[in-house]
């Protein structure tokens, strides 16, 4: 006798990283029968994929691990799985702690995960993913783990080593995205300038660029890439390719030399200094975002400041910042963690509101400019969408505040692109009017 498919409720946690691997997943239950729920409660099991990055994104994973055993002590699920990056760290941590939950998997263990359930996972849907973005925009991973030696990230050790996915498959599988109706796919990775290395014996970020780029897709987006051998060789793609935004996402993490040398990063002040000035010279008009820890435990005070100085002097578009998380079986965890959060906090806040500055100079002289815009959603009657220069959850939107006379906002439609005029600014934000739609 055949056992019933059972309703399946899987919740998200952490990056895109993570996103793309549950669409991965959730497409592979649909092909077994699955009957995919929308919400935890009610439904026969519960697989949580976590995140273990730093230590709020692990509090927050075991907090809905958590929840997940009060729904199973209540009645209101039978079954409790976790997956990803926390549980590929700390499995027996977890089930030493939290025996709860019926079974731990780590981050590559999709089989497993479906003969657990009672299914089999199905080779021939290479490519094959349900998307839980909104359906114009798709993350694309070209690789898994990383290679980097950084002191402060537990990344290599969660996720593994390098693994450039076949160019092929990439292609196949941007194929797929391009056929549901993607227009803007976002390639991510741990590290994107690494990309064909270990497979194909040298970098091959720019042919995978230009081969995309022929899909038809209207904006292609990069993130995180890695500042150390950068390969210059991507720059003249990303400029002459109309369908690559001008925009790209390094995380830099550090500017005093004597940091970066301790963080292992490979670069040093200087070094950083020419790679931008020459991204900048090859790309005009690029729009850069970068990310900062600070608090790092061999951090002072005047290397903090110094960071602030390079803020100011090169001017990045976006800037996110994370106060330092010390983490176990890095390099850096035997440097200890004597700066405390209240200092960390204030460094944090002090990152902020210089980069508050610098966004709203640079809005400024986007007010009267006419830019493509793509809507993102519609809530309440108002439309948020983004310029090229924008990447969804993390930079600024786009607010439509009236529209050209010919032009009704009602006829507005999510995952369409219009040309818009820039008429306000605030630091993040960007207000405007819609002229007409573009596609």
């Amino acid at each position: 006798m055949k056992t019933k498919p059972p309703k399946v409720y899987l919740h998200t946690l952490g990056c895109s990283k993570n996103d793309v691997d549950s669409e991965v997943l959730l497409a592979q239950f649909r092909a077994n029968k699955f009957d995919v729920a929308s919400e935890a409660d009610g439904s026969d099991v519960v697989v949580i994929n976590t995140c273990g990055f730093i230590e709020s994104a692990k509090q927050e994973s075991i907090d809905q691990i958590l929840e997940g055993v009060r729904l199973k002590e209540s009645g209101k699920i039978q079954q409790l799985m976790v997956m990803g990056c926390l549980s590929e760290r700390y499995a027996d941590d977890l089930k030493k702690d939290i025996p709860e939950v019926d079974a731990y998997f780590g981050s590559h263990h999709l089989q497993d995960i479906l003969k657990a359930l009672g299914g089999e996972y199905k080779h021939e849907l290479i490519g094959e993913r349900s998307l839980t973005t909104p359906s114009h925009f798709a993350y694309l991973k070209i690789s898994e783990g990383c290679d980097n030696p950084c002191s402060f990230c537990a990344i290599p050790i969660m996720r593994g080593g390098h693994k450039s996915k076949p160019m092929e498959e990439l292609l196949l599988e941007a194929r797929l995205l391009r056929e549901k109706g993607v227009k803007e796919l976002i390639l991510i990775g741990q590290d994107l300038t690494y990309y064909g290395l270990d497979r194909y014996g040298k970098r091959c970020l720019d042919e995978l660029l230009m081969r995309l780029s022929d899909l038809d897709f209207t904006w292609i987006r990069l993130l995180y890439a890695y500042p150390a051998k950068f390969p210059v060789e991507i720059l003249p793609v990303i400029r002459d390719r109309e369908n690559i935004c001008n925009y790209l996402d390094m995380p830099i993490q550090h500017t005093s030399t004597r940091v970066l040398k301790s963080m292992r990063r490979g670069v040093t002040e200087n070094r950083l200094r020419d790679l931008i000035g020459l991204i900048r010279s090859e790309v005009p008009g690029i729009r850069l975002r970068t990310t900062f820890i600070v608090g790092y435990p061999e951090e002072t005070r005047e290397e903090f400041e110094s960071l602030l100085t390079f803020m100011e002097d090169i001017r990045f578009n976006r800037v996110g910042v994370f106060p330092y998380s010390q983490e176990d079986d890095t390099f850096a965890y035997s440097l200890g963690d004597p700066i405390t959060e209240k200092e960390k906090m204030r460094r944090v806040k002090k990152v902020m509101e210089l980069q508050e500055d610098i966004s709203m100079d640079h809005n400024m002289m986007l007010i009267g400019k006419q830019l493509p815009i793509l809507i993102d959603r519609i809530e309440d009657g108002t439309a948020f969408g983004r310029t090229e220069f924008d990447c969804p959850e993390v930079d600024n939107e786009f607010i439509v505040q009236a529209a050209s006379p010919e032009f009704n906002t009602s006829e507005l439609r999510t995952g369409a692109f219009y040309l818009a005029e820039v008429t306000d600014v605030e630091p993040h934000d960007v207000f405007g009017t819609i002229l007409k739609r573009l596609s």
